[in-house]
């Protein structure tokens, strides 16, 4: 029996016989590696159509660079010493020898946990903490050990410490002294305004944690204050610092996506602390913190006078005396990043609704909550919700009519389709509908076309820290840094009172609307909300 004359072969396809005569000739080994090769080649010239298609192009695209100047040192005064404030103390390079022992011994027994390593990695800011404001004294201690620890980034351990910061339990005392330049605010949020507007009229520079106020009667008056300022003024979302986001602009910016009408984000949290229940440790005993050791009146300030409450002064977020809930927590970082990528201002209608439907302890503010924010002047609406007992993350998507993005560690791009933009490359079967066409992570240099399903795994993972210059850097670092540069060298910042106030505004629109049940409006002209 004659063999069968074979069909002649597209050329570079492989056929059967080919698959069998390499069989017979090569080792497994080597056939696994001529078929890689092959399939190597052939997902290469998809992606290069893919790119084509997306008129991307297949150079790294520009990183920001950690640049290295001689800087005057810039000497700070620290509000606020509780979780955040020492976060953000470690951020300018000061840790607590108590936080530094435990990562140690952390990466000791977990060579994959490189926390002290990426804070030891660091650019050193060239800055001093020369003054600190705390009502609690456990804290005003801890904070005067970070200030002083002779292990800080970009220096040996053996360099001699800073002078030790003055300890202030007025804040008043701390902005108007004569060494401090710039002011960290890391207090609750209805104290940020009055120590804000203080450090204003005292000349010195101002960065202050979200939400920037409690009421939107404070947001006024801090712009107000500002349109006559010479300082620089930064707000506490570091987003933009991301190397996602910076991706997520040139995605944007090149319209890939096609036009956007619809955007959804989401914070979910299903812990006690991610709930505001951190009065008790993991054992369930109370928090150290006592009349005898906190200023209490000195906390409250111009608010109700209430007796001393454990509960209140851990977990002040859950009372609209002191905050403005879900809103100015967590909701503000989504309005924040919509703002930072589309440049929309303040929605013309913001509805709120929800309810404490899980946490039943006494608190004010809602754990189950929905947002939607209608921008007319950009056919855009925003959805976001947001539950406190359920940790299930839904991303945050960018909904284009060509395709749709999906930004949080790392970011995807998903082709719609029925694009019209994409239409050729879907009828020719170089894309699918649904399928990943552009991926980015942090700790890659470039955009990356998307092919096959291990890709789309890895894709799929994130990371905590974005990266600069190949290495893990914290993102709230990255927005300091960005603050001081500012304000040695001029220029805005990437959260400056206008965008800061627009976000702020937007929240106090949700807040009403909440509180008030009912859609609440901007007037444009009378700039106010209604």
């Amino acid at each position: 029996m004659t063999d069968r004359p074979e069909k002649k072969s597209k050329k570079g396809a492989i056929t059967r016989r080919d698959l069998l005569k390499s069989a017979a000739s090569l080792p497994v080994i080597g056939l696994l590696g001529h078929l890689s090769w092959k399939e190597h080649k052939l997902e290469r010239g998809k992606k290069e159509r893919i790119f084509e298609a997306l008129d991307l192009e297949k150079a790294a695209l520009p990183q920001p660079q950690l640049s290295v100047r001689p800087k005057q040192r810039v000497r700070i005064g620290l509000i606020g010493f509780g979780a955040r404030g020492e976060q953000l103390a470690r951020a300018l390079g000061f840790a607590r020898p108590e936080w530094i022992a435990s990562v140690r011994e952390a990466a000791a027994l977990n060579r994959l946990d490189t926390r002290l390593q990426d804070w030891l990695n660091q650019e050193d800011l060239q800055v001093a903490i020369t003054a600190v404001c705390e009502v609690f004294d456990q804290r005003r201690e801890q904070a005067a050990a970070a200030a002083t620890s002779t292990l800080r980034p970009g220096t040996p351990a053996s360099t001699a410490a800073l002078p030790v910061p003055a300890l202030c339990v007025d804040y008043h005392d701390l902005v108007n002294r004569s060494d401090v330049d710039a002011v960290i605010i890391a207090a609750p949020d209805f104290q940020h305004a009055p120590m804000a507007l203080a450090a204003i009229a005292a000349g010195k520079h101002v960065y202050v944690e979200k939400c920037m106020t409690r009421t939107e009667e404070e947001a006024f008056a801090l712009r107000a204050a500002m349109k006559t300022s010479p300082v620089v003024f930064q707000l506490g979302h570091q987003y933009p610092q991301n190397a996602c986001y910076v991706r997520a602009k040139e995605i944007i910016e090149r319209n890939i996506l096609g036009k956007i009408t619809l955007i959804e984000t989401s914070s979910n949290r299903n812990t006690p602390s991610g709930a505001w229940v951190r009065h008790l440790d993991s054992q369930g005993r109370p928090r150290p913190g006592d009349p005898r050791s906190i200023d209490w009146q000195r906390w409250l300030g111009d608010r109700p006078q209430v007796p001393f409450s454990i509960d209140r002064f851990y977990n002040w977020t859950k009372w609209w005396d002191y905050a403005t809930g879900l809103s100015g927590q967590l909701y503000c970082h989504e309005v924040d990043m919509v703002n930072q990528l589309l440049g929309v201002g303040i929605p013309a209608a913001v509805m709120a609704s929800g309810g404490i439907y899980f946490h039943k302890d006494g608190r004010e503010i809602p754990d189950i909550w929905n947002v939607v924010c209608e921008y007319p002047d950009h056919d855009l609406t925003h959805l976001y919700s947001a539950s406190l007992a359920n940790s299930r993350q839904r991303g945050r998507l960018f909904m284009g009519h060509d395709a749709a993005m999906e930004v949080g560690d790392s970011l995807q791009v998903y082709v719609d389709g029925d694009s019209s933009r994409y239409q050729a490359s879907l009828r020719q079967g170089e894309m699918s509908p649904g399928q990943t066409i552009v991926s980015f992570r942090p700790g890659m240099d470039k955009l990356d076309a998307i092919t096959s399903a291990s890709e789309k795994f890895y894709a799929g993972r994130g990371l905590v820290y974005t990266w600069r210059d190949g290495r893990r850097v914290d993102t709230s670092h990255l927005h300091l840094r960005e603050w001081l540069g500012c304000i040695r060298d001029g220029g805005t910042p990437s959260c400056s009172i206008a965008k800061a106030f627009a976000t702020t505004i937007t929240c106090h629109m949700a807040t009403r609307s909440y509180r008030e049940q009912r859609r609440v409006t901007w007037d444009k002209e009378a700039e106010r909300i209604v």
